[in-house]
């Protein structure tokens, strides 16, 4: 079967086309980031209008690339939340006119899960069971995966997700918008050594995360360089910046590592935007190999949101037979705050 996959959650406009037999067979991906960075962040409206303009010419795109015509699809997933609710709708609708008009089934699925399946998208390709870590702006958890469906949260944050944390503490070093990408970029010529900062909730015997205290901690320290200096050198700004980098990727190697202990599992799985960062991957191979197990990732280009994980979230659902390929209602919600375990396979 083929599936054609729309992501709009966001700020990112994604559409895919995925085989249940032969994998992703193409992609297109139009980032907001150019048209937010004047504002310093998403503005929601902006983000629905800019859906609304990009997302037939991507479809397009996308099937002019696969080199596949509208009568091959066999259903249509599409992103029904958690997210920005007016983007939720422009993805949502197209998904279920296109699906109407094909007279086929359309999949909703959860933004979470697309994250979590997207490693699979991956060569080499991991079982289940895993543990994955889940890292974006808006989400930093840590999950068992025993397969489709099955979904058992083991930890997250108590406050900002590790991307907000990078976002924030950019923003407070004037880096601009995006922060994490800018933040990392001025860590490279860095010394992380140069100023202490702490690792919040490290040795907590649980596996949530709080990176809040990061954020005031950097404050404290911009503040404290500003009345000594009258401000801050260039080294010094790229100094705090990989003391940030570092401490976020300690807390992150270190709560992941433990999941795989307390579980007894081998494989890690990493996913979201931040599964980007270089130094978080470089520590997690080698901790992982040191540990005799193995580390996924998902690709470099399929780290941010995307319609391949979409896709392929929909795809793996009608293998695993969670798909309800006949419902012809059409009618159709979107779930701007939606938990992950209502997807989950119902268990005794």
């Amino acid at each position: 079967m083929i599936v054609i996959g729309f992501e709009s959650s966001c700020d990112e406009t994604g559409v895919a086309l995925v085989s249940t037999e032969h994998g992703l067979l193409a992609h297109a991906l139009h980032s907001q980031i150019a048209m937010h960075e004047a504002y310093g962040g998403v503005v929601p409206e902006l983000a629905s209008r800019d859906h609304i303009r990009r997302v037939l010419p991507l479809t397009r795109e996308v099937l002019a690339t696969a080199g596949i015509g509208m009568d091959q699809i066999d259903a249509v997933a599409y992103t029904a939340g958690p997210g920005l609710a007016g983007a939720l709708l422009v993805g949502a609708s197209v998904a279920q006119s296109f699906a109407w008009a094909r007279g086929l089934p359309a999949i909703p699925i959860h933004h979470l899960e697309g994250h979590l399946l997207s490693p699979l998208l991956a060569t080499p390709q991991p079982a289940f069971p895993f543990v994955a870590l889940l890292v974006s702006g808006g989400h930093t958890q840590l999950m068992r995966v025993d397969g489709v469906g099955s979904y058992e949260l083991l930890g997250e944050t108590l406050d900002d997700a590790a991307g907000e944390a990078f976002d924030k503490t950019a923003k407070l070093m004037g880096l601009g918008y995006p922060g994490g990408p800018a933040l990392s970029r001025l860590a490279e010529q860095g010394d992380a050594a140069a100023f202490e900062l702490p690792r919040p909730m490290l040795h907590s015997r649980d596996l949530d995360f709080s990176f809040s205290g990061l954020k005031t901690a950097v404050l404290t320290r911009l503040r404290s360089l500003e009345k000594a200096s009258g401000g801050l050198s260039e080294q010094q700004r790229a100094d705090l910046a990989a003391a940030t980098e570092a401490a976020i990727v300690d807390v992150l190697g270190a709560k992941a590592l433990k999941a795989m202990r307390q579980t007894g599992l081998k494989r890690l799985v990493v996913a979201g935007g931040v599964g980007a960062n270089r130094h978080l991957r470089a520590q997690l191979l080698g901790a992982m190999k040191s540990m005799g197990g193995q580390v996924f990732f998902a690709p470099l280009e399929l780290c941010t949101d995307n319609g391949a994980m979409i896709a392929y979230a929909g795809a793996m659902r009608i293998k695993a037979g969670l798909a309800d390929l006949h419902d012809s209602s059409h009618a159709f919600t979107v779930r701007p705050r939606w938990d992950l375990h209502e997807v989950c396979v119902a268990t005794a």
